[in-house]
């Protein structure tokens, strides 16, 4: 079983407003049977943490497109997305890249 493991989430460019305007949060992601991965990152944070208009931050099993992801400073393209299998102490930043107007 796969241990609960403590990590930093950042959200900023507006994605913070969807997070009770809160742009950083210290989360500990409970045991689960197979290691936590981005995929069920998103998942736990729709379900535990976005305040309102999910449809704003993901879509379908991702994040929304012009939202950009950097796992401890590199672009989540580059660490496999969505399979990327979180470690302790990971930071995790969301930044909205779109802008109204």
């Amino acid at each position: 079983m796969a241990a609960p493991i403590a990590i930093h989430l950042e959200f900023g460019g507006g994605a913070e407003l969807l997070f009770g305007s809160v742009k950083e949060h210290h989360v500990t992601l409970p045991n689960q049977s197979a290691p936590w991965d981005m995929k069920q990152l998103l998942v736990w944070i729709r379900g535990n943490m976005l305040k309102e208009r999910p449809e704003l931050f993901v879509q379908g099993d991702t994040v929304r497109p012009g939202i950009l992801v950097l796992i401890n400073d590199a672009d989540w393209e580059l660490m496999g997305e969505l399979e990327y299998e979180l470690q302790d102490k990971d930071n995790v930043v969301f930044i909205s890249t779109l802008h109204g107007g």
